[in-house]
């Protein structure tokens, strides 16, 4: 059945990465992205989480697909045309990896507090075998650091098949690394991927600039 609205995909595409570049100070991400099809399996702490595995696909080249909570396809329904489907389509995800696509799936199954991971679903595992693709712990924070806007970090592991080990294991390297960087400069070592919007906490706006002249404070 053709498409009776081609114009929507693009336009879509356009919405995700303006919100990204507008509500985000950039995304970086360090270590090896999949060359093929894979099953991506993140840890999930915030709203922007699949967002930012969508920009990771769009830069990589990658076909993508993201299995999302039914409630968010329902509000969203959109997001099918991002590649998002019903938790219980795990057998089209596994012939889309098999086919080559990227998979997400939040193990955790729902947005979780930041900290250790919660308890994880089995299937990212189940699907990454019944494809025949590599398992691939990815750490995900979206933080605010020392600038005005969140930044999101990808610390991405390798193929795995005891992901909760993996993923716990990413998280934690991940989290260290923020805990001891300077917050005012990107992790060092990661590939920035995204230019988000820039922080102007360091600038004066112009009814600032205007008050000091007219005051003549300094």
């Amino acid at each position: 059945m053709p498409d009776r609205a081609p114009w929507a995909t693009p336009v879509l595409k356009h919405s995700i990465r303006r919100s990204l570049r507008t509500g985000l100070g950039g995304v970086w991400v360090r270590g090896s992205l999949p060359t093929g099809g894979a099953v991506l399996a993140p840890n999930h702490n915030s709203w922007w989480d699949g967002y930012v595995m969508r920009e990771l696909a769009w830069f990589a080249g990658a076909d993508f697909c993201i299995l999302a909570v039914a409630r968010q396809l329902e509000r969203f329904p959109f997001l099918r045309r991002m590649g998002a489907l019903e938790p219980g389509r795990v057998r089209e995800a596994a012939r889309m990896a098999r086919s080559g696509a990227w998979v997400t799936v939040f193990p955790e199954g729902a947005v979780q507090p930041p900290g250790p991971l919660n308890m994880l679903y089995p299937g990212a595992a189940w699907i990454a075998r019944t494809a025949g693709v590599p398992l691939v712990p990815v750490a995900l924070r979206v933080v605010l650091r020392g600038g005005q806007w969140p930044e999101a970090y990808l610390r991405i592991g390798a193929a795995t098949t005891d992901l909760a080990g993996a993923l716990a294991h990413e998280l934690s390297v991940l989290d260290s690394e923020l805990a001891s960087s300077d917050p005012e400069q990107p992790l060092a070592g990661y590939l920035r991927v995204m230019t988000g919007r820039s922080g102007d906490s360091d600038e004066v706006d112009w009814p600032s600039r205007l008050l000091t002249l007219i005051t003549g404070d300094r």
